[in-house]
């Protein structure tokens, strides 16, 4: 007898990654509709960067840890009057700090996940050093959609 399972050979649980853009809002929007039409289970995540120079600057940590906490709740909020008017999507919410791509690649690898979904980047200067998108596929441990 086989080992397959009807229905069980898709992904199971999806990483978005999220930060209040308009790009990112529209990936929640795709990944919503992913697991909702496949009852898959969401993991947003919202990574809060840091820099060099924040040893340096604790108000200025502080102040983008707020910032983040904010989004963040922002998010929650509009995800969870958004989600009451669908079918019931399973997600939870994850707050990390440090390189976007870096977090990324580290949630997507502890929740074992199976495809991850971003925002293109609108930052001019992604297209020299590399976008998070960029660097998610470069990783090649998942299928990364990257939504405009």
């Amino acid at each position: 007898m086989s080992d397959f399972e009807m229905g069980a050979d898709g992904p199971g649980v999806i990483v978005v990654g999220v930060d209040g853009s308009d790009t990112s809002l529209r990936a929640v929007a795709y990944a919503w509709g992913l697991a909702r039409r496949q009852g898959f289970r969401l993991i947003f995540v919202l990574v809060v960067g840091t820099s060099t120079m924040t040893p340096f600057l604790p108000d200025a940590t502080v102040l983008a840890i707020e910032a983040g906490e904010g989004v963040l709740a922002d998010l929650r909020e509009r995800i969870e009057k958004a989600g009451s008017a669908y079918q019931p999507v399973t997600y939870s919410f994850r707050s990390e700090r440090g390189d976007p791509a870096s977090a990324l690649i580290r949630v997507s690898n502890e929740v074992k996940a199976d495809t991850v979904v971003v925002g293109a980047s609108t930052q001019a200067a992604h297209r020299l050093i590399g976008s998070v998108a960029i660097r998610l596929v470069r990783a090649g441990r998942w299928p990364v959609t990257v939504v405009p």
